[in-house]
């Protein structure tokens, strides 16, 4: 319960902009319920009359009669009430639909900013479906419940409160018999959700582990079905499904049983209620009209409290979806830029890594006392071995992560004192995995310049040697990529990516292994293609196969976070190091 009292706090504070509308709504909806607790009152008044009239002419009574001008009235009454009834209905719902969808439409834009905000390191440690999943399934869990729930809560609450009210202007003993069900309905729900609610928690953790395995799976589907994993992802499968479908039906049987035990409470409470009210009919205290009127309360109570009990599992899902939405909103973000030095103009280059210390944890430090000079227009290869700290450098460059100790300096200004988005300006990156997004071909080049020109767009593509296969694509420039760009092959997809860098002139290159998706001859025409747009920028290359950098202007050999070597290819050949000896084995390897 205290869960779902948070969860409310929270998505509130979403619905207080529109708090007017939301007002308007309830103000209706209890207009709405006051009719709907007029009815049962005002039949039993035309009941009332009605027993009096027949009793009247059993008795034979001068001039008895049924008194169908009282009964006329009553009809059109009830007309009225109930035309005020279905009008105020439909009007609190379109409002109340509104204010939700305004509500989630601002939850949705506050998630988007958020994770834009987000540091990359958030996205390290998370699984990418798992976000995926609270983005999507637990922002609909919570819209599903708002649209759907909300206009029956509040129906539900003013329904019992004028049924009380009325109940109590007929007679208080009786009130007082029905009341004791309102409590007792109270602590049942309570201790069902303390019961339930932690499996509605697990069950959507579930969810999103299931969507994080699945959207793995799909990812790397065509390595399953090399390596032959399919029965080990299928286990794994059904291992995340058996937990889905346990705490999911502990979830639904554990919220199920409220409402047969409310209604067992209600049934008892009727039973009470048709013993003691006969009784206080044939003693004069009642009249049949009014007991008539309290067995239809004891359902106009009962209705909403079962719809209320009915809701609890959408509503207990909706509340574990709020926390695991807003775990994402209560995030720590990327700090602030509180010094904010501007580059001078022109920008030229240099870069410098002056006793650069850090790690990805505070236990373990990956990188000690960095010391590294560029100098404008140099091409530096970053060799190493696998997990020798070669990718965490490119992120120290471009403030992904910032250092523990130390300064990286672009053109001798500390990068920490810069914005953010300055420092990144100044690059252009191409990595091994190439990213498209599902739209036009020109329109993934122009990502790299979103005002770029038509002339500029090609340009690119010419000058990475692309522009010929995208005039032999049906519509050319204007050929739709589909989402995961899988309708173009993987070398012409990382040649669109090196005209995305190419258009955005950077000051800084970095390139992941840029050329290793492509043939042998493309290959050698990208290499061309990029020593000239290398040429005057200071261009930062990770290598895996070192016979591509033979020709750069400084190599860094990197292993376990430090520099061991560094120089050209000759210099570090003839020091018969560890660069000689990565080298020597490659060239070994390639002979064999």
């Amino acid at each position: 319960m205290r869960g779902s009292l948070v969860a409310i706090r929270r998505i509130w504070s979403y619905v207080k902009p529109y708090k007017k509308g939301f007002f308007s709504a309830i103000s209706l909806t209890i207009v709405c319920m006051l009719m709907n607790a007029l009815q049962p009152y005002i039949i039993g008044l035309a009941l009332t009359e009605l027993g009096m009239n027949v009793a009247d002419m059993l008795k034979g009574v001068p001039g008895a009669s049924v008194n169908f001008s009282y009964v006329r009235q009553i009809i059109y009454l009830m007309v009225g009430v109930a035309g005020i009834y279905q009008i105020t209905l439909y009007v609190s719902s379109y409002v109340m639909t509104n204010v939700v969808q305004n509500t989630m439409y601002d939850l949705r834009e506050e998630i988007e900013g958020k994770i834009n905000r987000l540091p990359v390191s958030y996205f390290d440690r998370n699984q990418q479906g798992n976000i995926l999943s609270r983005v999507t399934n637990d922002v609909d869990a919570i819209s599903n419940a708002m649209q759907q729930s909300l206009i029956q809560i509040v129906n539900s609450i003013m329904g019992i409160v004028f049924a009380i009210a009325m109940m109590l202007y007929l007679s208080v003993p009786l009130a007082l018999v029905i009341l004791i069900m309102i409590p007792t309905s109270y602590l049942i729900s309570k201790i069902v959700i303390r019961k339930s609610q932690p499996y509605f928690v697990e069950q959507q953790n579930a969810l999103g582990a299931m969507n994080g395995h699945v959207q793995e799976s799909f990812t790397g589907f065509s390595e399953i079905k090399l390596y032959g994993k399919e029965q080990d992802k299928l286990e794994e499968f059904k291992v995340i499904n058996q937990r889905l479908n346990t705490y999911g039906f502990k979830a639904a049987f554990v919220s199920g049983i409220m409402s047969p035990l409310i209604g067992f409470v209600s049934n008892l409470v009727y039973f009470a209620v048709a013993m003691i009210g006969g009784f206080f009919v044939i003693q004069g205290a009642l009249s049949l009209g009014n007991l008539q009127a309290f067995t239809q309360y004891i359902w106009q109570i009962n209705q909403p409290l079962s719809q209320i009990t009915q809701l609890s599992g959408v509503l207990q899902s909706a509340a574990a979806a709020i926390g695991r939405v807003f775990e994402i909103l209560d995030e720590p973000e990327e700090k602030p830029d509180t010094v904010q030095v501007a580059l001078p103009e022109p920008v030229f280059g240099n870069v410098e890594f002056e006793n650069v210390t850090f790690g990805y944890t505070k236990e373990n430090t990956l990188i000690k006392n960095l010391n590294v000079k560029v100098k404008k227009g140099q091409k530096v290869a970053i060799v190493g071995p696998t997990g020798a700290g070669k990718t965490t450098l490119i992120n120290l460059l471009m403030r992904f992560y910032d250092v523990d100790s130390g300064a990286i300096k672009i053109d001798g200004i500390d990068t920490k004192t810069m914005a953010r988005k300055d420092v990144r300006a100044q690059f252009g990156m191409v990595l091994q995995d190439a990213w498209l997004y599902s739209g036009t071909i020109a329109d993934n080049i122009r990502f790299g310049k979103l005002d770029a020109t038509e002339y500029e767009v090609v340009d690119a593509a010419k000058t990475a040697n692309v522009d010929h296969f995208i005039r032999t694509l049906p519509d050319g420039y204007n050929m739709i990529l589909n989402q995961e760009a899988s309708n173009v092959s993987l070398g012409q997809k990382q040649l669109l990516t090196i005209a995305r860098a190419i258009i955005s002139n950077p000051k800084i290159l970095i390139l992941d292994e840029a050329t290793s998706s492509v043939d042998t001859r493309l290959e050698a025409l990208i290499q061309k293609a990029m020593e000239k747009v290398m040429e005057g920028r200071t261009s930062f290359v990770i290598a895996h196969r070192l016979s591509t950098i033979r020709d750069a202007d400084l190599i860094l050999v990197m292993d376990q976070g430090e520099i061991v070597e560094q120089g050209n290819h000759q210099e570090l050949l003839s020091k018969g190091g560890f660069y000689e000896k990565l080298y020597n084995s490659q060239f070994k390897q390639t002979a064999d």
